[in-house]
């Protein structure tokens, strides 16, 4: 076999999800996505460190994205906002690239305990690189943590309705709508009023 292996990378990616999906994740082994993508065992883990590494290989390539995406926002910009920012860019770039498979994806994730958990500790990682990038711009905590840990839960709120069946909006405009639907849902004004309703009025 020749040394130069033509997107070897995007070959064994193909194949691993569709035996993912034929077979089971925990079913499927290194060798049998080598044999399908035609290339050998050491390609493999050359472009991934392990299986379970091909499903989440999106958000392993944008962290440095989203992370630079943030620290260059201006200074008059809340840390949320910020946060979100950085999300966008890389949904709007690396995550439309694997628009095509995003509900073969979403469905392996879901057949398969592992892949829960190992994206659960996935969330925990983006939430900490997107935390130091907003202390690198200043902010400190908490408020750098809880607004890292709510631009995540936005981002896979909007990613879960992106790569259902029949959805036809970017993802970009996913992550703007949930983010628009959690502040409206969570201002301020809104408890006010209810503490108002609440109050009893002097001399009654």
């Amino acid at each position: 076999m020749a040394r130069w292996e033509p997107d070897a990378y995007g070959r064994l990616r193909d194949a691993a999800l569709a035996l993912f999906a034929e077979q089971g994740f925990e079913k499927t082994t290194v060798a049998q996505i080598t044999e399908r993508a035609g290339l050998h065992r050491r390609t493999f883990f050359h472009h991934f460190a392990d299986k379970r590494e091909v499903v989440f290989t999106a958000q392993g390539d944008s962290e440095e994205l989203i992370a630079t995406e943030i620290r260059a926002q201006p200074d008059s910009l809340d840390p949320l906002h910020a946060a979100i920012a950085g999300l966008k860019v890389a949904a709007g770039t690396i995550y439309e690239q694997y628009r095509e498979g995003a509900i073969n994806l979403g469905r392996i994730i879901a057949a398969s305990p592992e892949l829960q958990e190992r994206e659960l500790a996935k969330r925990g990682a983006l939430a900490g690189v997107i935390a130091d990038a907003l202390r690198d711009r200043g902010t400190a905590d908490p408020a750098a943590t809880v607004s890292a840990w709510t631009a995540v839960a936005v981002f896979f709120a909007a990613r879960n309705q992106w790569n259902q069946a029949g959805n036809r909006q970017p993802l970009v405009q996913l992550i703007e709508t949930t983010l628009e639907e959690f502040l409206s849902a969570t201002t301020y004004p809104s408890a006010a009023a209810g503490r108002r309703r609440l109050t009893v009025p002097a001399g009654e």
